[in-house]
């Protein structure tokens, strides 16, 4: 099927962006390509090819998703056709928990530049801090034996391996995903090569403002996933306690003021926050509402002063498969005392 740019399309130039330490530019929402239980690998594929017809230029993806193969097939077909170049588009992939060895970081990248059918990756990130491996399916409270917390010495290891690949050219970027405050302290420290970016859990109900004002403060783009909250998310991840965004009467009062879906709103917010989401859809109608609602009608100060307001420190994918033999909880994977657990 021959590639063509949608009759509705949004000019990509209207997007925001946000500058790197490269001063290269990040498009300032992307699509998410984590499909879970609920897209398959076509199926995420396909929304890559629609998201980038629409006018998307940042596509997120990661070798865990276990779709980049067909996505690369996507990207092939999008660059043949002449309509978009490669420097235009803003291609992300990450390291998974089973590549942290010496080694490790050029054979995944490898794999992965192969499957995407690239040349360069325009940022790399370290998925997760712990090399910590869990059988698939398996139960929250489930701890396999060779899991253990985050060991700085360990972690600065696998970085120089990222280094390594960022100076021979094979990403233009390195970041971070899932890191606390007290641990990219310590990173800063000690690289070479700071990262771009930190991915983390960003929306309404779970702004992180400390974590937030670091990156803010030291350069580091807050990109976010699960931007209106991860209604989606795998029944591990749910628990009782945990709050519904879209649901909220702050959100849905302003997204009715502007006649709009509440997932709109968290969208709005967020990129006039100044953070990066990347929301995921297979659906046209959602991938298209997505990209339009950041480039028109924002929102008041007002607004954003009323949604500053609703955060309830509700974070929804807690990691729990992540936890070593005598953790304590979840909570330890995040340092909510400032202090790296151990």
């Amino acid at each position: 099927m021959a590639f063509t740019l949608a009759p509705d399309a949004i000019d990509p130039a209207l997007v925001p962006t946000r500058p790197t330490h490269r001063d290269d530019l990040m498009p300032a929402v992307g699509l998410g390509t984590f499909g879970s239980d609920h897209a398959s690998p076509g199926e995420v594929a396909a929304a890559v090819r629609e998201a980038i017809a629409l006018g998307y230029r940042h596509i997120d993806c990661a070798r865990v998703y276990g779709n980049e193969a067909e996505i690369g097939q996507v990207l092939a077909e999008v660059l043949a056709s002449g309509l978009v170049k490669r420097e235009e588009l803003w291609i992300t992939s990450k390291l998974w928990n089973d590549m942290h060895g010496d080694g490790d970081v050029l054979l995944s990248l490898a794999q992965t530049l192969k499957d995407l059918r690239l040349d360069y990756l325009d940022l790399f990130l370290v998925h997760w801090p712990f090399p910590n491996h869990h059988d698939p399916g398996v139960d929250v409270n489930a701890r396999h034996p060779d899991s253990q917390p985050y060991i700085h010495e360990d972690y600065l290891r696998l970085w120089r391996q990222m280094e390594r690949v960022a100076d021979a050219g094979l990403v233009r970027h390195i970041g971070t995903s899932n890191m606390t405050i007290p641990k990219l302290e310590l990173l800063l420290r000690d690289c070479r090569i700071k990262p771009a970016v930190n991915e983390m859990e960003l929306h309404p109900h779970f702004q992180q403002p400390d974590l937030f004002a670091w990156c803010e403060r030291h350069g580091v783009i807050p990109v976010g996933y699960s931007p209106i909250g991860s209604p989606n998310r795998p029944p591990r991840d749910t628990t009782p306690e945990d709050t519904v965004d879209i649901e909220d009467p702050v959100i849905v009062e302003i997204a009715q003021a502007h006649g709009i879906h509440p997932a709109l709103v968290c969208l709005k917010w967020a990129v006039q926050r100044g953070q990066v989401p990347i929301p995921m859809s297979t659906k046209r109608r959602n991938i298209h509402s997505n990209l339009l609602a950041v480039v028109e009608d924002p929102l008041s100060n007002d607004e954003m002063s009323s949604l500053a307001k609703v955060d309830r420190n509700c974070r929804l994918i807690k990691g729990q498969v992540f936890l070593w033999p005598g953790s304590q909880g979840w909570e330890d994977l995040w340092d909510p005392e400032g202090v790296i657990a151990r």
